[in-house]
Parts: structure tokens; C-alpha cells; sequence
């Protein structure tokens, strides 16, 4: 279900050092006039007086919406039904400052500056998705986006206290398994189903909340996903791939230059159900719900240019079982003001099926986290929050094509974050202290020998803002120390995912960070502006480079350490160019851009190229269309074993109408995206060279609530 909770228009509502809790389902109209909104705009967009002042909470402690300078984006309503995807990687992938792994159509998440992987957090109202998705890129996320109320993007040191993974921001899914209100209505029905021609993607999600009395309130959801194999906008392989295909003097591999048109071993089914219950009571609530996933989805297939190699066409069977907790309290008018509680529970699994069907490797993974959360009165200009996290994981593959041993994670965490205003000086910092044990048994990945490490880790920030509602400058400082992961210290073997043969280091140390952000907001009658840099410099980095050798006919990948360099930059702004009748045309345009090194070895790997986006949108109380290009530049700072990623330029259109005035949760969605059907492909992606992303694809999404 999707609902408009928060207009886009309200993404500036973050804080720098936000903490992962709730947030509330307060209904927040129009930005107002001097509000600085991120990404579209809506309707009227400056001129709405009702929002100055206002307070939300948007993935953090409650601010009021002038405040905030943190690179964020909140996609809700109808922006989140236009770009809604199968996966969280490619429904927030024209988000500033977001790119995505693509590999493949089912299994996407999102890369953030540039960061991936173990460095950014993916989280579903504030707790992870406690699945294997970190463990490799051709593992899905187990968070269905057609669940998501709105989704939440924190970009750089914003982002720290959710862990000292987070470097490179966190993805907050919220939705409303644990209702957060008791409805009006008997019944309260929403529902969303969407049709994508690229991959014949039928997708549908209807959930309903029963209020039984004045404070309690049964939720129940389902959804149900299928595509087809992808269409995509010219050949399968790369330039660089069908001109060494052409070259071979086998006729099999030649052939494969000309496959095009659809990309084979790409289609997929998901079905997700939910049941809830919630205890509301003013200022107090408390809630559980229980949740199932289903997924089978293939991997499109890495054709090997060698005749003595074979393709490998390769399906995931996932399956989640989950249970969350959370509870909120009223603490009154002393030093806390409100305590928050978050939990969850998962137990997943997932086996990888050769072309039979049959099973090579299966990943059991059981993970809980819990969360808590103390949040001060504001008095005399002073304001925050401390709290505490616990996060245990315990993780196993059996099959031919394991290369972990059984392994165990648990960490603690304690956080706080202090704020300050006076005058025109807002002033913040926060810290974070953290303690993560990693174990390993004994089994032939590791020398059939007991491996344990242990780490504590300490991270901080601290950033200040000047300046008034029209204009804003701020500057941020950050150091982390993020402790290697099971993976980073313990892989030893076989990975079909990636194509390689991976070797971690149990070795490694702690790796960690310095970073400084700058950022600068302006804002007037009917425009907007954002912009921030960064730079952070990593001493031992971990990163994977490629040893030359091959082992079990991949080549090998190993783990290592080293200094490293990131800088980038996020600009984004709109305005409005007129009015005519009751239509207002606005203009908008983002750039992104991050340059990564490793010291004394070259280009980090995976790094997006600079990207352009520009488009104009015609709003009105019951129509809105939006015309836009994206031009994506070639990436040619290479690491050692990358290949070359050609530019693109993509256009999309859409048109959403809202048939009931005043009531925006009913609407249909037209939208059409890559209109000619170019050949696109990310850089950040492992499959790149095998799996364009889509091509001509026409869509139709309605959503009704009532």
C-alpha cells in the first residue's frame, strides 16, 4: 500500500544525526513558501503558509521542516506510484546521490555516494531486513517496496547512528504493519496494482485496517508480483563483449553477439503477506505483526566467452518469516519525553537452482534486533535523544558452492545525539559507541579451525548551521569505525554470483573514516535550491582486487585493505516558470557525482559516473505531468579488472490523475520511460556487461484508499 503521508515536498524534514525510530503518521500539507523541497515539487508549491512551523519526524527526532541541511529524499504519494519497482534498487534510483547494483531486474539495491553493500543499511521502520542481501549482489532484499507507505533516503554523516555500517546512508522503508492510527472508517481499504510492459510485470497489494473499539486496530496485507523475462533496448552483451565475441573462431560464441531483444533467465514471482495488531492511545502505542515472503526470481545468465565454460542459469528460492514489536510511551514533561522500543525477528532462507532445478547451495540466516530509544524535551534551545541497539545474526550455507563457514555476529551499540539552537546558529553532534563479536567454526573453508574476533568501535559527529529560512549554510564533520564483516573476514571459495572465487582476511582491522560535508539551502517565492560536497578519507579500507590467479575456473578475488579517497557533490533545485489557469509549471534539475581511489592502486571499483537530470512538471489539483531526461556519462576511470561503461541518455514521461478532488490517494498513473529505448547499463553494476537495464517500458498504476 502506498499512502501520501508525506509529500515529496516535505524530504527537507531530516535531521543531521538522526536516530532510526518511527515515524509519526501526521498528515503534512503543501510546502511552504521559503521551504526548500527535494526532487518535484507539488502543486502550489510556495504558496501554502499552513506548513511554517510545522513539526513531522521523518526517520529521526521531530523538527520543524526549515531546519534541516542533511542530504535526504522522502518518495511518497504520487511520486513513489510512478517510480514503485519491483526492488528498492530501481524504485529509488532517480533519487539524488542514488544509483543501484541492477543485477538484474528482481535482485537491485540501491548504492548510495557511490557506497554499497556492507556500507550502507537498508532497514524497514528503523530495523534491518535481517535476510543474506549483504552477502552478495544477486541476493534480493527481502522488503517488498508495494508495502511502503513512503521511503526514506539519509546520504552521508546523517546517517551514522544507525551504525557503523551506515557511511554511505541508510534506506528507511516505512509501512503500516503496526498501524500507527486508529481509522475513521469501519473499514479502512487501500490498495495498488500496477502493469509494466518491459517484463509483462503484473503486480497488485491490498491491505485493510479493522478498528475493533476506540484503541485497538487489526491490519492484515497481501501482494502478489510476476514478470516475464526483461525486454531490454539492444544487444545482450556489451560493445566490449560482442566485439570479442566476434573475434572468436567458435561459432557458438559468435552467436552470442547477436543475442538482443529479451534477457533470458530474468523473470520472477513474489507473493508477501501480513497480519497486525496495535494498541493506540493518544501519545501512547504498542503493536506486533508478522510477515511472509516468497520469492522465486532468476539471475540473468553470464555468458562466458570461453567454448570450454558454460552459462549457468541460475533461480533463487527465498522464503522470510518475520515477526516485529514496537512500542512508544508517553513519558511526560520531565527529561525524556518519549521512549521508543523497536524489535525484530527473521528466519530466512534461500537455495540457488541450477537449469534442473536442482539445489547447489542453500543460505539459512536467523537475525534479531532490537532497538531502544530515549527521546529529551526540547528546554532552553537544548534537544536530542540517546538510546541503545542490539543486532545478533547467525548465518550457514550448505552445498557444493559454499564459501562461508558457519558464522555468528552480534553487536551492541550505545548512540546519542545533542542538539542546540540560539538565534540563527543550530548546533549538533552525536556519537556512537559499538562492540561487535564475529565468530566462525571450524569446517574445511577455514583450515578446519576456530576463528573469533572482536572489535569496538567508536564514531562521531558534529555539524553546525547558520542562517534563516531563505538561506542556509552548514558544515558537518565525521569519523567512523566500522568493524570487517563475516564476510570480509571469513569467505573462502566459490562465488557463481559474481563469477569469481573470493578470499576474505581474518586478519583485517577495524576500518576508518574522517569526513567532512558542506552544505548550502536557498529558497524563495516559487524556487528552490540544495547543494553539498563531501570528501571522506578511509584508512584501511576494504575492498576487493583481483590477484590475476583462477581457481575452480573463476578468477580469484581477494580481500585486502588500504587508504582510500571519496568526493562528491549532490546539486538540486527547482522553480516555478508560470501559472495558466489553475496549472502551475515548475522546472527542476539534480546532478550527482562521486570520484573514488584507492591509494597506491587506482579507481575504487563500481563508482557511478556523473549524472544529469532535468525535467518539467504541470501540476494541478487533479492532473499532474511530468516530462524528464537523465543523461548518464561514461565511466572510464576504471579499476584494474572493470570494463568500460558507455553513457546514456534516458527520457520518461507520465501523467497522474486524481479523479476525486481532494483526495489524493486515488489516482492512476501513466508513465512511460526510456521512450527510445536506448541501451542503458550502470556502472555499479557486477552483471553490467550481461544485463542492460530495461528498455521501452509503458506503464499503468492505480491506487485507491477509502
Amino acid at each position: 500500500m502506498i499512502r501520501s503521508t508525506l509529500l515529496a515536498g516535505a524530504a527537507a524534514a531530516a535531521l543531521h544525526f538522526p536516530a532510526p525510530v518511527l515515524a509519526q503518521d501526521v498528515q503534512v500539507p503543501a510546502p511552504s513558501e521559503g521551504e526548500a523541497p527535494v526532487g518535484p515539487v507539488t502543486a502550489e508549491p510556495m504558496d501554502d503558509p499552513q506548513l511554517e512551523g510545522a513539526e513531522i519526524v521523518v526517520t529521526g527526532f521531530k523538527r520543524s521542516v526549515d531546519e534541516v541541511l542533511a542530504g535526504t529524499s522522502v518518495v511518497s504519494g504520487l511520486e513513489l506510484a510512478r517510480d514503485v519497482r519491483p526492488t528498492i534498487g530501481e524504485t529509488l534510483a532517480r533519487q539524488p546521490g542514488v544509483s543501484a547494483t541492477s543485477f538484474g531486474p528482481n535482485a537491485s539495491r540501491p548504492v548510495l555516494r557511490g557506497f554499497q553493500g556492507e556500507r550502507i543499511r537498508i532497514l524497514t521502520d528503523g530495523i534491518g531486513s535481517l535476510d543474506a542481501s549483504n552477502t552478495s549482489v544477486d541476493h534480493a532484499v527481502a522488503i517488498n517496496p508495494l508495502t511502503a507507505d513512503r521511503i526514506e533516503v539519509l546520504r552521508g554523516p546523517s546517517a551514522l547512528l544507525f551504525g557503523s555500517a551506515a557511511i554511505g546512508g541508510v534506506v528507511n522503508v516505512i509501512d503500516a504493519r503496526i498501524p500507527r492510527r486508529v481509522p475513521d472508517e469501519g473499514v479502512h481499504v487501500e490498495g495498488i496494482a500496477t502493469y509494466g510492459s518491459a517484463a509483462d510485470e503484473r503486480s497488485a497489494n491490498a491491505a485493510l485496517d479493522i478498528p475493533i473499539g476506540s484503541q485497538f486496530v487489526l491490519h492484515a496485507d497481501a501482494n502478489y508480483s510476476k514478470t516475464r523475462d526483461l525486454e531490454i533496448g539492444g544487444f545482450i552483451l556489451s560493445p566490449e563483449l560482442r566485439a570479442e565475441a566476434l573475434a572468436s573462431a567458435d561459432p557458438d560464441i559468435q552467436a552470442l553477439a547477436g543475442l538482443r531483444g529479451r534477457l533470458p533467465n530474468s523473470g520472477g514471482r513474489t507473493s508477501d503477506i501480513a497480519a497486525g495488531v496495535a494498541w493506540i492511545n493518544g501519545n501512547n502505542n504498542a503493536g506486533i505483526s508478522i510477515s511472509r515472503l516468497d520469492s522465486l526470481y532468476a539471475i540473468p545468465i553470464r555468458y562466458p566467452l570461453d567454448p570450454a565454460a558454460e552459462a549457468e542459469a541460475v533461480r533463487i528460492d527465498l522464503k522470510q518469516t518475520r515477526a516485529d514489536g514496537r512500542a512508544e510511551v508517553d513519558a511526560g514533561d520531565g527529561f525524556v519525553d518519549q521512549v521508543r522500543i523497536r524489535g525484530g525477528y527473521s528466519d530466512y532462507e534461500h537455495s540457488e537452482l541450477d537449469d534442473t532445478g536442482a539445489v547447489g547451495t542453500t543460505f539459512f540466516n536467523k537475525g534479531h534486533e532490537v532497538r531502544i530509544e530515549a527521546v529529551q524535551s526540547e528546554k532552553g534551545g537544548w534537544g536530542g535523544g540517546f538510546g541503545a541497539q542490539y543486532f545478533g545474526r547467525s548465518l550457514e550455507t550448505v552445498g557444493d558452492e559454499k564459501s562461508l563457514p558457519p558464522n555468528r555476529t552480534s553487536q551492541l551499540g550505545l548512540f546519542t545525539v545533542q542538539t542546540y539552537e540560539t538565534g540563527k546558529l543550530r548546533a549538533e553532534a552525536g556519537a556512537r559507541y559499538e562492540h561487535q563479536k564475529v565468530s566462525a567454526d571450524a569446517d574445511a573453508t577455514l583450515g578446519n579451525s576456530d576463528l573469533t574476533r572482536s572489535f569496538d568501535s567508536f564514531s562521531g559527529s558534529a555539524g553546525a548551521s547558520f542562517g534563516s529560512r531563505a538561506f542556509r549554510v552548514g558544515v558537518n564533520f565525521s569519523h567512523t569505525e566500522r568493524s570487517p564483516s563475516a564476510e570480509e573476514l571469513y569467505v573462502n571459495g566459490p562465488h557463481p554470483g559474481t563469477q569469481s572465487f573470493e578470499i576474505g582476511n581474518p586478519d583485517f582491522s577495524k576500518e576508518k573514516s574522517n569526513g567532512i560535508e558542506l552544505t548550502a539551502r536557498a529558497s524563495g517565492d516559487g524556487w528552490s535550491f540544495g547543494a553539498s560536497a563531501f570528501h571522506i578519507w578511509f584508512d584501511d579500507y576494504i575492498y576487493e582486487a583481483a590477484t590475476g590467479a583462477i581457481q575452480d575456473d573463476l578468477p580469484v578475488f581477494e580481500y585486502r585493505q588500504g587508504d582510500a579517497r571519496y568526493t562528491g557533490f549532490e546539486v538540486e533545485g527547482s522553480v516555478r516558470v508560470g501559472k495558466i489557469g489553475g496549472m502551475t509549471i515548475n522546472l527542476d534539475a539534480l546532478a550527482d557525482h562521486v570520484r573514488a581511489t584507492v591509494k597506491n592502486v587506482g579507481p575504487a571499483p563500481r563508482i557511478p559516473p556523473l549524472r544529469l537530470l532535468g525535467g518539467i512538471e504541470i501540476q494541478s489539483d487533479a492532473v499532474n505531468g511530468r516530462i524528464e531526461v537523465e543523461h548518464v556519462t561514461a565511466q572510464d576511470r576504471l579499476a584494474a579488472f572493470e570494463t568500460r561503461t558507455g553513457g546514456h541518455t534516458l527520457v520518461n514521461a507520465s501523467v497522474s490523475i486524481q479523479p476525486i478532488r481532494d483526495h489524493e490517494e486515488v489516482s492512476v498513473t501513466l508513465s512511460a520511460n526510456n521512450i527510445f529505448d536506448v541501451d542503458a547499463r550502470r556502472h555499479a553494476s557486477f552483471l553490467k556487461d550481461f544485463a542492460p537495464l530495461a528498455g521501452r517500458d509503458l506503464r499503468v498504476t492505480a491506487r485507491m484508499a477509502f
